[in-house]
């Protein structure tokens, strides 16, 4: 199929008022989608107006509404400030086990020493063990298993005391 003919192609999907169109050979693929169908534009346009929704109401709520609400992540940012964080050193998928048949590297309450596997982060089908860089306690996993993770996104939280 030559630049003419996908040409063509998009002209008459723009003229059908159809909202995708797939055409497959057998070595060669393309698919065309246009806006008549509003599903896409309608997703894009939702988590923009769903993340500035909360900045609006922090700021059109009243101080003495605000304040106990306030001080309630301050509490938990102050508890969380004594505990250390293990960050994805990249981008990829997180697991808990080393296969689906074995345990889990470790769970809440479990000790953890420097140099011990925590998870697993594949990427590009390549299996990545990300070790503790700290010694201490297992008190938050902050991530699900089999869920993708990015890189520097917080893991787990360890109390090192």
């Amino acid at each position: 199929m030559d630049i003419k003919d996908i040409q063509n192609l998009i002209k008459f999907v723009s003229k059908a008022e159809v909202s995708e169109v797939k055409y497959k050979t057998k070595d060669f693929e393309i698919t065309i989608k246009t806006p008549l169908g509003g599903n896409e534009m309608t997703y894009m346009q939702q988590p923009q107006v769903y993340h500035s929704a909360p900045q609006q109401q922090n700021h059109s709520a009243p101080a003495p509404a605000a304040a106990p609400t306030a001080d309630a992540p301050a509490e938990t940012v102050s508890d969380d400030s004594k505990f250390v964080t293990i960050k994805s050193p990249m981008i990829g998928t997180f697991y808990r086990k080393p296969s689906p048949d074995k345990d889990v590297f470790v769970n809440v309450g479990d000790e953890v020493s420097t140099g011990k596997v925590v998870c697993v982060i594949e990427a590009m089908k390549l299996f990545n063990q990300i070790e503790s860089e700290i010694s201490g306690k297992i008190v938050k996993i902050l991530v699900d298993d089999m869920t993708p993770v990015e890189y520097d996104q917080p893991l787990f939280l360890v109390d090192p005391s």
